[in-house]
């Protein structure tokens, strides 16, 4: 064994011994020598050189040869990555030819209004139209549709096929009002849409004519006025609930023959969920004895006009703002705030709220009127319908907002009223003093919820207030509130005219005052006035 004390010397030897045992490894082993030759003569570390250069080269031709099989075997996985994109291509090219955007009316919640609050938007006890069929929970409903089919055909005498053929003919209009591509089979569709509707159309007609005049018994589970109705009445009215009101229209009119007139449907839904509006009143005596009538003779109901409604949910809301309020914005704003704007979440501070108004000296009074968007502003007066808020009130104004926001043909007037009240309640003082007031009545826990009702509603609402029908009222308000007197003169009558005894004091102190001047006055006018 060689000891080595040099470090370099050492690793000079080390690179020696490792180059001789790669030589020796890639030569025959003809000779022990380093300076041994092949049988060419040529020396063996310049055969190493030469055989690692061919190498070097064979291994780009075989990676050229392996990108030339990727580019022309089909089986290849970057081919399949190139066919699958242009299957997603051939597909959205698909979806734009067929999709019919402008029938699609029945749309699915936004995330962003939901909450986290499903069953605000989501049906709870039935289901009708595509969004939701099928769902266990909701299938028990499904007997009761049965139920209703089979009543109709037993009080018509008419042939289960006269109602899948009408729905037959209409598949391809349905299908075009809902959003995304719908998943039934064409016989399962159809089926969908004849006994929702025929269900539907037993609940409106039974509100109408009473439901022991359509066959049921007193005691039914379903087809009753009873407590469950109210829960059957909120699922019905969702954005994702709703069957084409053409559909029904189609339905009823094979029942009925020669007796149906066109708005039947939309006043029978007008009928039946108008305990869910906003206000509490009522339907009045002779528009009951009217629509009663309307059952069996040739009078024709239109609640509204010349216009024809999408669904349940578009006539609810059109018979809300029947005869309501009409933008009619700047034409400058029209240009700017329609077309080259968008709507900003900042610019949704319309007015302040209750407290903040009162030290301005703005009173809140209530208007006698059945339309509880119609609110006005003079004087300082600020006049708002009166407004019934129960458990279902919240469901019915987000789906409202959420049909406004998704339809691109709808206005927001809702929204507008509701961010309005939004603005005003800030807290439970504010709900009760609109309370005290008579304009908010609640069938709620605490003053707390309604407050926390308005705040969550609109906590996602995204809209141009621009095109608010109250923005005027707004600018009014404001421009009331930013002038100092109103605020002085407000707070002058809080604190000294607020009840008879401070008014008392007040009176006596500016009496007081007045003598105390008189007789300083004349103290010095005497004084200068006198002979001396």
């Amino acid at each position: 064994m060689v000891a080595v004390y040099n470090k370099e010397l050492l690793s000079w030897y080390l690179i020696t011994l490792k180059l001789r045992e790669t030589v020796e490894s890639g030569l025959p082993r003809t000779s022990n020598s380093a300076n041994s030759v092949d049988s060419h003569g040529k020396p063996a570390l310049q055969q190493l050189q030469e055989q690692k250069q061919i190498q070097s080269e064979s291994h780009h031709i075989a990676i050229e040869d392996e990108n030339q099989k990727l580019e022309e075997d089909p089986e290849s996985p970057e081919s399949e990555w190139v066919i699958t994109i242009k299957e997603k291509l051939d597909q959205a090219h698909q979806d734009e030819v067929e999709s019919s955007w402008a029938k699609l009316c029945i749309y699915k919640v936004p995330h962003y209004l939901r909450d986290g609050d499903d069953k605000a938007v989501v049906p709870q006890i039935v289901s009708l139209g595509p969004y939701h069929h099928g769902k266990r929970r909701l299938r028990q409903m499904e007997r009761h549709k049965w139920r209703s089919l089979y009543h109709i055909l037993e009080r018509t005498k008419h042939d289960i096929k006269l109602y899948l053929d009408s729905m037959k003919e209409l598949e391809e209009r349905a299908r075009s009002c809902y959003e995304g591509p719908i998943s039934f089979s064409s016989n399962e569709f159809v089926e969908m849409m004849m006994l929702d509707g025929c269900f539907m159309l037993e609940l409106f007609r039974g509100a109408a004519e009473g439901f022991k005049q359509l066959g049921y018994p007193r005691n039914d589970p379903i087809f009753a006025m009873r407590g469950s109705m109210h829960s059957i009445q909120r699922d019905m009215i969702m954005l994702e609930n709703q069957l084409p009101l053409f559909v029904l229209d189609r339905l009823l009119g094979l029942q009925l023959g020669d007796h149906y007139q066109k708005g039947l449907v939309a006043e029978l839904a007008l009928r039946f969920f108008d305990p869910l509006t906003p206000n509490d009143e009522p339907l009045t005596k002779s528009s009951l004895n009217k629509l009663e009538s309307s059952l069996g003779s040739a009078t024709t109901f239109d609640p509204l006009g010349d216009h024809d409604g999408l669904h349940c949910l578009d006539v609810f809301r059109r018979s809300l703002l029947r005869s309501g309020p009409k933008l009619a914005p700047k034409v400058w704003i029209k240009r700017w705030s329609n077309a080259n704007r968008v709507a900003d979440k900042r610019r949704q501070q319309l007015i302040h709220c209750v407290k903040e108004l009162k030290e301005a000296g703005v009173r809140f009074q209530k208007k006698k009127t059945d339309r509880f968007w119609d609110i006005n502003f003079k004087n300082g007066i600020l006049q708002i319908p009166r407004l019934l808020i129960h458990d279902g009130t919240r469901s019915l104004f987000l789906n409202l907002i959420a049909f406004e926001q998704c339809h691109l043909d709808c206005s927001n007037d809702i929204t507008s009223y509701v961010v309005f009240m939004d603005n005003l309640i800030d807290s439970h003082e504010d709900v009760a003093y609109l309370h005290y007031c008579g304009i908010i009545e609640h069938w709620l826990g605490s003053d707390e919820e309604v407050a926390e009702l308005f705040n969550r509603l609109c906590q996602e609402v995204v809209y141009d207030i621009n095109d608010s029908y109250l923005s005027q009222l707004s600018e009014d308000v404001n421009r009331y509130y930013n002038h100092r007197w109103n605020a002085w003169r407000a707070t002058l009558k809080h604190n000294y005219f607020g009840n008879p005894w401070a008014i008392i004091s007040l009176v006596a102190a500016v009496v007081l005052l007045l003598l105390t001047f008189t007789q300083t006055f004349y103290g010095v006018y005497g004084y200068y006035r006198s002979p001396n």
